[in-house]
């Protein structure tokens, strides 16, 4: 599941890093999603959990869905967040795993990943490190736990994206996201527009598709869920959701 070859990958890959640069540096201005607490404990993430994640994280949040409930992580984990962004499912991880275990933010954005590794102060269980998801910088079979919030449908290959995550997770590891999809697949007039890609429309894939790229990476995914408390906010987005079925999701897969 790629993307076709109009789709100028580069500007691409330049439109995303500008649009969570800006969402990094001014998270109270309009974006076609909405950001910050209130969309956290909207999507179900619980307070007292928010109540210990850094404010200043929360307030770039810009997730579309509560996957870490799928994720079952437990003290000792080691855990991989793909496009961690300013850290808030980061955060979350590591009071889950405790100091035993490990979580490792993987962003492109410098100043998402620069915010987030400030705010973690001098917690010694949790990094940030700069990398495509396409290219994870991270040995085979080392992770237990994959997490990832509204990232890969920015990704123009998934399949590599699935097939990294497949390298890295041990036997019997976990992945556990929160993403858009589409009902059908869209037309090359939204999938070759960067500016769409980056407001995470233009690279939604079809549903079957999508499932088809985890099945053919070797992951067995076992929950598929709507998250229908995510709503775009500008009328191009919501038009996108009417006429494709662009929506977000959480789903769970395991490597066997």
């Amino acid at each position: 599941m790629t993307t076709t070859s109009h789709l100028d990958t580069a500007d691409l890959v330049r439109q995303v890093k500008a649009l969570y640069r800006r969402v990094a540096l001014d998270p109270h201005a309009s974006y076609h999603f909405p950001l910050g607490r209130p969309l956290a404990e909207q999507l179900g993430y619980p307070a007292d959990l928010l109540d210990r994640i850094p404010a200043e994280a929360l307030a770039s949040f810009a997730g579309v869905g509560y996957a870490l409930d799928l994720a079952s992580l437990t003290p000792g984990d080691r855990v991989l967040d793909l496009g961690s962004g300013s850290g808030t499912d980061s955060f979350a991880a590591a009071l889950l795993v405790g100091p035993t275990g490990r979580v490792t933010g993987i962003d492109m954005t410098d100043e998402q990943r620069a915010m987030a590794d400030r705010l973690r102060a001098d917690a010694d269980h949790i990094r940030f490190v700069p990398s495509h998801l396409e290219d994870l910088p991270v040995p085979d079979a080392s992770v237990d736990v994959i997490i990832s919030n509204g990232v890969i449908n920015l990704c123009p290959d998934k399949a590599s994206v699935f097939r990294e995550v497949v390298r890295v997770l041990r036997p019997g590891g976990r992945l556990a996201i929160a993403d858009i999809v589409a009902t059908q697949p869209l037309p090359e007039s939204v999938t070759c527009n960067a500016d769409l890609w980056a407001a995470c429309i233009g690279g939604a894939a079809a549903e079957v598709d999508y499932r088809a790229t985890t099945d053919a990476a070797g992951l067995k995914l076992h929950t598929f869920r709507d998250v229908p408390d995510y709503q775009f906010l500008t009328d191009q987005a919501r038009n996108a959701g009417i006429t494709y079925g662009v929506r977000a999701i959480t789903l769970a897969a395991n490597r066997p």
